[in-house]
């Protein structure tokens, strides 16, 4: 997949693993769509990779839609990484035995609409998109990755809604590859482990906070960095060959039940 001239579009793309993949996605030649709710983030990452920022909720069709097209006017749309996503942590039962103090239901749905439904409007309306493009060289259309997480293997306890919705991911990969087959597009997930992003800043102590996460790392014992998480991205995108798979890029981490 060759991406000079093209366009790409991120969601999530304005920090984090988003962002080190628009950066290496504009690295490569394309036109970068940042996707996402941060308009200050995303403006500055855009004039910096000489891309374009478009806000967009991925709860929300129209504004995916927006986000696609004014990647097609900048390119043909070859690539999508969709690294939009939230977090929570809620145990499914309250300790006091109330419902009241059970998993709050809406939470739970929030997570799964923005993590795991969000993510396949954002794929059904980009692929449609791509299967309007002309074959390249290799005989693709286009490429998408999802990023997932390896909570949808290791959920830890508290993480219910999230594992879910990472886990839904995981379960639509194949399904969805096999799908975009016909049209010539390949389909990917990534599941990170402990990446060093700004979700660890909640912490009294971020920087201590990371460091001992690290380290129950198998190896190397730290935290990933969001440009060896998009160079694992790229790699699914350019590679020909990758289809279908979900690779976890975690340093060898098993993680324990809390």
């Amino acid at each position: 997949m060759d991406f000079q001239g093209a366009s790409a579009v991120v969601t999530g793309g304005a920090s984090g693993i988003g962002a080190a993949s628009a950066r290496q996605l504009a690295a490569l030649g394309a036109a970068v769509v940042i996707a996402d709710l941060n308009a200050e983030k995303g403006e500055a990452l855009a004039e910096e990779i000489g891309g374009v920022f478009v806000s967009v909720d991925v709860t929300r069709t129209d504004q995916i839609i927006a986000a696609v097209e004014r990647a097609t006017e900048l390119g043909s749309l070859r690539a999508l990484v969709c690294s939009a996503g939230i977090g929570s942590a809620q145990r499914t039962v309250g300790r006091d035995g109330a419902y009241e103090s059970a998993h709050d239901l809406e939470v739970f749905k929030k997570v799964v609409a923005i993590n795991l439904v969000g993510t396949f409007d954002t794929v059904r309306i980009a692929a449609t998109a791509m299967s309007r493009n002309d074959l390249d060289a290799d005989g693709e259309r286009g490429a998408i990755v999802n990023v997932s997480s390896v909570a949808a293997f290791d959920g830890q306890i508290g993480q219910a809604a999230y594992a879910a919705s990472k886990g839904g991911l995981v379960g639509l990969t194949l399904p969805v590859a096999r799908d975009l087959a016909a049209s010539a597009i390949r389909l990917n997930t990534v599941a990170p482990g402990l990446v060093d992003t700004p979700i660890y800043d909640f912490a009294p102590e971020p920087e201590a906070f990371k460091e001992q996460l690290g380290a129950s790392v198998l190896f190397p014992k730290r935290l990933g960095t969001p440009d060896e998480l998009a160079t694992m991205i790229v790699a699914c995108l350019t590679n020909t060959y990758m289809n279908g798979e979900t690779v976890r890029v975690d340093g060898g981490i098993r993680m324990p039940p809390k």
